[in-house]
């Protein structure tokens, strides 16, 4: 049986599949709601103000105001570990009992002596070609521009048109490309963190 949180519950979504797009690092959401305290520490010390509070207080991210740029100001003031690092060699785990999800949480994600963690989120950008202004006799690059991690090149084909092509591997998911195309061909998904049920 699939567990429903209660704030999928209150939004009408059963499958879980419009869950807000939370600051970076944050933890799986069904641990975020519990986790988090709504303090809006993460929206004050957000510099582009990006975080903006949402359903319930809880913080989440507005791309239509621009790209995170991962400074980690809003880790760096979260004091309930709603925004945590989760080492790229830890295992999530989560346990099937009726204990308290902030103890499941804490217990199952011990903080590692590696370097190396896992990205601030999984989402990724996909472009809509049918709406791009690019494959439609219009001249525009603005995507690829403001694309820092260069994942958006394009490639000219006949009749002058120049095809944007997204390197998923190379998408950081910060939303730049997003906030400054003009006919919102840009959309953003995100890919869920994989929990692995002990």
């Amino acid at each position: 049986m699939v567990e429903i949180t209660r704030m999928q519950f209150l939004r009408g979504d059963l499958k879980g599949d419009n869950v807000p797009f939370r600051p970076p690092w944050a933890i799986p959401e069904k641990y975020f709601i519990d986790f988090c305290t709504r303090c809006d520490k993460c929206i004050e010390a957000c510099f582009d103000e990006l975080i903006v509070k949402g359903r319930g207080g809880y913080p989440y991210i507005d791309f239509k105001r621009g790209g995170c740029d991962f400074c980690e100001d809003c880790l760096n003031v979260c004091e309930t570990n709603a925004l945590k690092k989760i080492p790229a060699t830890g295992n999530l785990s989560v346990r099937n009992n009726n204990s308290n999800k902030r103890e499941e949480y804490s217990e199952t994600t011990i903080e590692s002596d590696s370097e190396t963690y896992l990205p601030p989120w999984h989402i990724k950008a996909n472009i809509d070609l049918n709406n791009c202004l690019s494959m439609n006799a219009t001249i525009c690059r603005s995507c690829g521009e403001s694309c820092e991690d260069e994942a958006i090149k394009f490639n000219l084909k006949l009749g002058g048109i120049a095809e944007p092509v997204l390197n998923i591997e190379a998408c950081s998911g910060c939303g730049a490309c997003f906030s400054v195309c003009p006919v919102q061909a840009i959309q953003l998904t995100a890919v869920p963190l994989k929990e692995v049920v002990a």
